[in-house]
């Protein structure tokens, strides 16, 4: 009883709000405007808190394995058990309490964003940024990008929902809180916006950019406001030695992009191994995973947590070729099974740090061949933390802008420039997918295709085919089906036979190509075809129309798939175009339940009742 007089109180609560804030005399615009500064300010906000929980957590995790082995260094035997203990509690958490707080997270907002109208639960801000905090703090190798992108994304998510806003004015408040997570943690507002819009939403938009800009730059002040302002990366000068060198940069790029492919492979394969111990409870796998990179770590501590220390000495040329060969391949492993085994933490700090060893062992060779002509490994570490991210993404624009504002370097922006283009493209032709979508992919949901197709993905062919379908006998003649097509203005019609089965379909065209002597007394079975294309009740409307396109048609008749030849409906494009215009402005249509219909010889088939489902 308690339990529902609270649920509807808050209710209450939230309908007032909701009043309160339709009934403001402002334009649509201003109400999104004023919508992305609360997202803005929540997102700088819970990036600071965040940045809090993960020093606390590193400190308290590092103190007590250094009690438990008595040893002063940053990694011994007990590392390991530490990081059990860590998995294990981050196992229960996700496991009963958000299963999407798993993982990095970027995912899990991209599938909200295209199949759920950028709806996600309020509890992943709590679950997430808890789950974060435990894996990264105890040695995980893991970094708080993917994290504070899931964040600020349900808190833009959850203010959509809270002010009852449409599915387009969701989807941009999603995009607007994973920007301001983004601007906030690396205070980077322009490259945040742009990694919303380019990975997150994939398209720009004059009004959706204005608001991801804006809510961008007011969690970057917000945060500068407690954190202050710095540059993520202090780099030496570094530049353009001679013109040939840039050869050598799409090189690196080509060498990122063959990273970036490993880092992809590894991290699903790991993930897919431990999916596969079907005998061991879920919740406990990320302690053996702890377990595991807490192993790793205590022989190579370098790999251990987000290492934005080692990526600093890589592009100081501290570090020999052969560690930063050996830190970029244990980085990959120790960030596969961190994740792979149910961890908590984003691939954003990892994809950095791999692409700097990578940079910096391929500088250390190149420079050593051609000292004369190259720059010093640092510059070419740098270079690769940019080329190996638009490896994983296969975003160049927020790769050579993310990279710039970290740094505030913009003489080696030429070299990045060139490596970032080559290695999207050599990762695009190695695979299709990026580290987000190909998740998303591997359970058949395709964003790669757009979000025309999400959309109608979504909605059922039962939603916009017609059920009042003109039809035609099959022995009726050819004069009465001219004069079907003039009461009607139709073109084409379903052919049924004297059981009222479809047997095929008759167009204008199938006149018009009929031999004019004697045309008007033959019977539609003889000009019709019977070469059937057609759509299923439960079909998506994508798969539909990927047969209008594969086939060349313009109508469906739509059957039941348990009796092919029972006609239930008949779609066209123009059904697919009205039904897709209303999902968008999210007015969807409401079928109901199946039920046999009424057929005539020629004129009209109307199903009694239509059918169930849901959109």
């Amino acid at each position: 009883m308690k339990a529902k007089v609270q649920a509807i109180t808050r209710a209450a609560t939230r309908a007032k709000s909701f009043e309160w804030f339709r009934n403001l005399k402002a334009s649509r615009d201003s109400v999104l405007m004023a919508l992305a500064v609360i997202v803005g300010i929540g997102g700088g906000l819970i990036s600071v808190v965040f940045y809090g929980m993960i020093e606390h957590g590193t400190r308290w995790a590092t103190g007590i394995s250094r009690f438990l082995s008595g040893a002063p260094g940053p990694a011994s035997w007990a590392t390991a058990i530490v990081a059990a203990s860590g998995g294990l509690i981050v196992g229960g958490m996700t496991h009963y309490w958000a299963r999407e707080a798993k993982g990095h997270g970027v995912p899990q907002v991209m599938e909200a964003v295209a199949l759920r109208g950028g709806r996600m639960r309020p509890r992943v801000v709590l679950v997430k940024a808890l789950a974060s905090t435990i894996t990264i703090g105890t040695g995980g190798s893991a970094g708080r990008e993917g994290p504070i992108v899931q964040i600020g994304a349900a808190i833009g998510s959850t203010v959509g929902q809270w002010f009852r806003q449409s599915t387009d004015r969701m989807r941009t408040l999603v995009a607007c809180g994973a920007a301001a997570g983004m601007a906030a943690t690396f205070n980077a507002p322009l490259a945040g916006a742009v990694y919303a819009l380019e990975v997150i939403l994939g398209e720009f938009t004059a009004n959706t950019f204005g608001m991801v800009v804006l809510a961008a730059a007011v969690a970057d002040v917000v945060a500068g406001s407690f954190l202050g302002s710095h540059v993520s990366f202090q780099v030496p000068a570094y530049q353009l030695v001679s013109p040939l060198e840039l050869l050598f940069y799409a090189a690196l790029g080509l060498v990122s992009a063959g990273a970036a492919w490993l880092f992809i492979k590894a991290l699903y394969w790991v993930e897919d191994l431990f999916d596969g111990w079907k005998k061991v409870p879920e919740w406990t796998k990320p302690a053996a995973g702890g377990v595991l990179f807490g192993l790793v770590a205590w022989w190579l501590p370098k790999s251990m947590g987000a290492g934005y220390d080692v990526i600093n000495d890589a592009l100081y040329g501290r570090l020999d070729w052969a560690l930063l060969a050996a830190l970029a391949l244990v980085k990959i492993l120790t960030t596969s099974i961190t994740l792979g085994s149910g961890g908590s933490g984003g691939v954003f700090a990892p994809s950095l740090f791999i692409g700097a060893m990578t940079g910096g062992a391929f500088g250390s060779l190149v420079h050593w061949l051609w000292p004369g002509h190259t720059a010093p490994p640092g510059a070419y570490a740098l270079v690769g933390m940019g080329a190996l991210f638009t490896g994983t993404t296969q975003a160049p624009v927020t790769g050579i802008l993310m990279l710039f504002e970290l740094t505030r370097d913009y003489r080696i922006i030429v070299p990045l420039m060139v490596a970032c283009v080559v290695s999207s493209i050599a990762a695009n032709w190695l695979s299709k997918e990026t580290i987000d979508t190909l998740k998303l992919a591997r359970r058949g949901i395709n964003l790669k295709a757009g979000r025309d197709l999400a959309v109608l993905s979504e909605i059922p062919v039962t939603a916009a085919m017609s059920r009042h379908v003109d039809t035609i006998g099959v022995s009726a003649t050819v004069r009465e089906l001219v004069r079907l097509m003039q009461e009607t203005r139709h073109t084409g019609y379903p052919v049924l036979d004297g059981e009222g089965r479809v047997v095929g379909i008759v167009t204008l065209d199938d006149v018009r190509n009929t031999q004019p002597e004697g045309r008007l007394e033959r019977r539609v079975g003889e000009i019709m075809s019977t070469d059937l294309v057609v759509a299923y009740a439960d079909e998506s409307l994508a798969e539909a129309m990927a047969k209008f396109d594969q086939h060349g048609v313009g109508r469906l008749p739509v059957v039941a798939r348990q009796d092919p030849r029972r006609l239930v409906g008949f779609l066209t494009r123009s059904d697919v175009l009205g039904a897709y215009n209303r999902a968008l402005v999210d007015e969807r249509p409401r079928p109901d339940e199946e039920a046999p219909g009424r057929r005539s010889q020629h004129g009209s088939f109307h199903l009694d009742t239509p059918f169930s489902s849901r959109i």
